[in-house]
């Protein structure tokens, strides 16, 4: 009995091993398999398992023991939160800047920034909720600096992440306010800059710096290590500018 066990157990921990589950906020959903991709070109006897969800939401789930090891947020807030918590054992670093873009399916006139928003042709601008989704802080900022934010509120329609957010921008609503990493997806690449998509004016949002931290299910994982240093490196780094980011 202790021997068939025994095996069993054994069996357990050959299946999982080479396996790490990740924490990826929903802008990094677009880079995240070219990502992977070249990662396992250098280890592929690892296998990366991404659990995609806007960042408020993925932190709480890993204070509530989401077996993830390493947490890739759309900011700065949350892991430094999970680090002076002590879920997290590195210290926050940024990987990444991301940048806020205006998206529409129909041709609009870009070269009126964010006051075409008060357009009688635009009735619901998506957005991220700012509760959960930095970029939805970001948006907010923008328009609150734009002196926009009050008029604008009653056309607003919430997605939980950036991701949804942009479903919404594309079928729901006239226009949104995403993650212009979200452009560069092989599904959105027919949108066209000055024609669908125009960058935010930079200058009205706090810079978006994405965070990394290993978390403590991570610690002591070389595969989590791994994949923590190639994300930091320059073939990861490459793929992030070619989503848009800025490095």
């Amino acid at each position: 009995m202790k021997i068939v066990l025994w095996v069993y157990l054994l069996g357990i921990i050959l299946l999982n091993a080479g396996e790490i589950k990740i924490a990826v906020a929903a802008n990094v959903s677009y880079a995240i398999k070219p990502l992977i991709k070249t990662f396992n070109q250098i280890h592929p006897d690892i296998k990366v398992q991404p659990i995609l969800g806007s960042s408020g939401k993925l932190t709480a789930q890993i204070r509530h023991g989401s077996p993830v090891g390493l947490f890739m947020s759309a900011n700065m807030k949350y892991p430094e939160a999970l680090y002076e918590e002590g879920n997290a054992v590195s210290k926050p670093i940024v990987y990444a800047q991301g940048a806020l873009a205006l998206l529409s399916v129909k041709v609009q006139d870009f070269s009126k920034g964010l006051v075409l928003l008060k357009s009688q042709r635009i009735e619901k601008i998506a957005i991220a909720n700012p509760k959960t989704a930095p970029y939805g802080v970001a948006a907010v900022e923008a328009l609150k600096n734009a002196k926009l934010y009050e008029i604008l509120k009653p056309k607003f329609v919430y997605g939980e992440s950036i991701s949804q957010t942009v479903t919404y921008a594309t079928k729901a609503a006239d226009i949104g306010l995403i993650a212009k990493s979200s452009l560069f997806s092989p599904q959105m690449r027919h949108f066209k800059e000055g024609v669908n998509w125009k960058d935010v004016n930079s200058s009205l949002y706090t810079p978006i710096s994405q965070g990394m931290v290993i978390l403590k299910q991570g610690k002591g994982n070389a595969e989590i290590k791994a994949f923590y240093d190639f994300i930091m490196g320059d073939k990861a780094k490459k793929i992030l500018k070619s989503y848009g980011y800025k490095i």
